[in-house]
């Protein structure tokens, strides 16, 4: 009887526990007050959180808010409520969003490489959906250092220069020229030495053909060119890349060459000619007579009177590039819009995940 009783005793406190659990008491009528603002206020945070973006930042932004939210809901519940478990569980709550905060924070100075390398993958690789794991090992190859470049201090000599590096520049101006002679400027993030780099095969060794000196205080990054042969040999993802990049930016610096001309004689250049150089003149000096120099060119039949508009161009290419600014994004722009148009192109490399093979 004893044991039935107690038996009896342990049902009915389990039966109280889920009523109190799963039933809730009938309201018999509506409280006369609100709760205090501080609850209103945590609503509102959480509202707030609730409205968060994506992304590491968004997720951020997230949990900051919860994280107020709930320390906002704890105090209420231990002032106003005066709930035990309203407090113990807000805490929980809060204790759980701070610890995700520290690992984001942690996840994203993992993922900084500094702000002259992340202004690099936004500009530039970041628009062509470039995975942070494959731009990793590209930054970590170049050694992870920005060089810099005084005010008319040379990157490379003609003739005397060895070509044993890939470099990028990331701000300021740097001039080029051969023979004493203006070619033409490179600007941020365009490459310093891509038309060199094509020129050599990876068993082959040479020098600069042209002067590149900084205009203005310059910084720029470099791949040393046995461990980029290396990377690009292990990494067919980042040989398509480069091999893109490469290709866009030797295309833009011949039309700066032939735009030049353009501008200067009324004609367009065949920008295939050898030695086009010769007819360049310093961009300081004044031209002078060059009627003899004119009848010569409108005899030669490689060069053409076309108009100053190649529609087959995008217009970016076409135009001339300012003597300051950043081109970044506009070259970027155009990367996208010139190889979407091509069967087999780098985005499609890129959609079909191929550098993960």
């Amino acid at each position: 009887m004893e044991q039935e009783a107690s038996g009896g005793g342990n049902m009915s406190a389990s039966t109280s526990v889920l009523d109190h659990l799963f039933y809730a008491p009938q309201c018999v009528g509506w409280k006369p007050s609100m709760e205090g603002s501080l609850f209103h206020l945590a609503s509102l945070i959480l509202l707030l959180a609730f409205m968060g973006g994506s992304g590491i930042f968004g997720c951020i932004y997230i949990f900051v808010l919860l994280s107020i939210g709930f320390i906002c809901m704890m105090i209420w519940g231990l002032l106003w409520s005066c709930g035990v478990d309203v407090v113990v569980w807000n805490v929980l709550l809060a204790v759980v969003c701070l610890i995700q905060i520290a690992h984001l924070l942690f996840r994203l100075r993992r993922e900084s490489y500094g702000k002259d390398y992340d202004a690099l993958y936004e500009t530039i690789y970041q628009p062509l959906q470039v995975p942070l794991p494959i731009f990793k090992e590209i930054a970590h190859c170049s050694g992870m250092q920005v060089h810099s470049l005084n005010t008319d201090q040379s990157y490379a000599l003609e003739g005397k220069t060895a070509i044993d590096r890939l470099s990028l520049l990331i701000s300021g101006r740097v001039k080029v020229s051969l023979d004493g002679q203006f070619l033409h400027y490179i600007f941020p993030y365009q490459f310093l030495d891509s038309p060199e780099w094509e020129s050599l095969r990876p068993s082959e060794e040479g020098t600069f053909q042209v002067t590149l000196t900084a205009e203005t205080d310059s910084t720029y990054i470099s791949w040393p060119r046995k461990k980029l042969y290396l990377l690009l040999a292990r990494e067919k993802y980042i040989t398509h890349l480069f091999s893109a990049l490469l290709g866009f930016d030797i295309s833009q610096k011949l039309y700066a060459l032939n735009d030049k001309l353009f501008a200067k004689f009324g004609l367009r250049f065949d920008i295939r000619l050898p030695s086009l150089y010769h007819v360049l003149g310093p961009s300081s000096e004044p031209v002078g007579d060059i009627g003899p120099m004119i009848d010569h060119i409108q005899a030669a039949p490689a060069l053409q009177n076309v108009p100053a508009s190649l529609p087959h161009l995008p217009a970016g290419i076409r135009g001339s590039q300012p003597e300051s600014g950043n081109p970044g994004e506009d070259s970027t722009s155009l990367i996208l819009e010139d190889f979407a148009e091509l069967p087999g192109s780098f985005m499609d490399y890129v959609s079909e995940g191929e550098y993960m093979k």
